[in-house]
């Protein structure tokens, strides 16, 4: 019976009959209660409508605008990739639009169904992220403190971005010092409670990692002021991981999983071994396992004394990103197989990115 029979039925037996319009009463109430809930959707969905949504933009929609918020509402069908992209000299480059990049699945070019630009000015892209600071027995006292120095001058250039930031050390154990805030007091008192480990024998730099990302997965915001976040984790460390319980495989793993790219930083401890610092670094464990490189990362080593100059150009690095998103083909979606991705940027220009692939859902 319609909701409008109802008020009908209600209507003529007012007078008199109360037990009745006690009853039709209740039965208005069940209509008004149920209706709403088919309005928003709670009836199981026709098979066809449970089709993922397209999302390019118009021809002529402006590329660099921010993600709209309805994207971030969309099916798990679609898949993002972050890219970072580099001129010959190793600077990020920015400006570039969709017509740019190729986009290829298992090697077929696939169409890219929007992009979101890191932009010059205006709004920029946030950050989740997560510090991993060694404090382990082979870092010196002064390394330590110009550590300290060198991380709070990069925080200042990012805490103006809509961000957060978490930190951890690690040597014999790894240890949360702050969770994910924005407040600039929050993270120097975290700086401040990082202790050299004297007599410590490990480096659990892979199992920092692998806490860090997982803190990220569990706990950081995915979206802010209606935009993506960026998840990195910046790992500074002498080099040399000991002890590890995760296997570096595992851990790049969880990270392509969590589109979390990592940025390691080995310190001088490591420089003073080799008999020149003008030598190119030898490669340490941590870019042995590809870590940076098959996460969207990079690897950088500090020789002298003076930490600034790196960490500003580490900071300008991790901010300077595009999230490329596209549908995989139908029947690849549901097929529980790995399947590659990769990127192309204009010729004379590297393209490193945060996953090499994918795995598809097998339900």
């Amino acid at each position: 019976m319609s909701l409008t029979r109802y008020l009908s039925v209600s209507t003529l037996i007012r007078s008199g009959r109360r037990a009745v319009a006690l009853y039709g009463a209740v039965l208005v109430a069940g209509a008004l209660f149920l209706a709403p809930r088919a309005a928003c959707g709670q009836e199981p969905a026709p098979a066809d409508a449970q089709r993922p949504r397209r999302v390019a933009p118009l021809p002529d929609q402006d590329l660099s605008q921010d993600i709209p918020e309805e994207v971030l509402r969309i099916d798990t069908d679609m898949v993002l990739v972050d890219v970072t992209v580099t001129d010959a000299k190793g600077l990020p480059v920015r400006g570039l639009r969709r017509e740019d990049f190729k986009l290829y699945e298992d090697g077929i070019e696939r169409p890219i169904s929007f992009i979101n630009v890191e932009r010059k000015t205006g709004l920029t892209r946030p950050l989740a992220l997560v510090f991993a600071l060694d404090t382990s027995g082979s870092m010196t006292p002064d390394e330590l403190e110009r550590l300290r120095a060198a991380v709070r001058s990069f925080t200042e250039r990012l805490v103006k971005r809509p961000s957060v930031f978490a930190v951890s050390s690690f040597g014999m154990k790894v240890k949360r010092l702050q969770s994910f805030t924005d407040n600039p007091q929050k993270l120097d008192r975290a700086f401040d409670r990082l202790v050299r480990e004297p007599g410590g024998l490990s480096t659990h730099a892979f199992d920092a990692v692998d806490d860090a990302i997982r803190w990220l997965a569990r706990e950081a915001p995915r979206t802010r002021e209606r935009r993506l976040l960026r998840r990195a984790v910046i790992v500074i460390s002498d080099g040399f991981p000991v002890g590890d319980t995760v296997a570096p495989e595992t851990v790049i793993e969880r990270a392509n999983r969590e589109d979390v790219s990592v940025y390691t930083v080995t310190l001088p401890s490591y420089s003073r071994l080799m008999a020149s610092t003008e030598r190119t670094p030898l490669p340490t464990p941590l870019d042995v396992s590809g870590l940076a490189e098959k996460t969207g990362g990079s690897n950088a080593y500090v020789t002298d004394r003076d930490y600034e100059p790196l960490f500003r150009a580490l900071a300008e690095e991790v901010t300077s990103s595009y999230v490329l998103a596209f549908y995989p083909s139908e029947e690849k979606r549901r097929d529980g197989r790995f399947h590659t991705v990769r990127v192309e940027a204009p010729r004379g220009l590297t393209v490193r990115q945060s996953r090499p692939g994918y795995q598809s859902s097998n339900k």
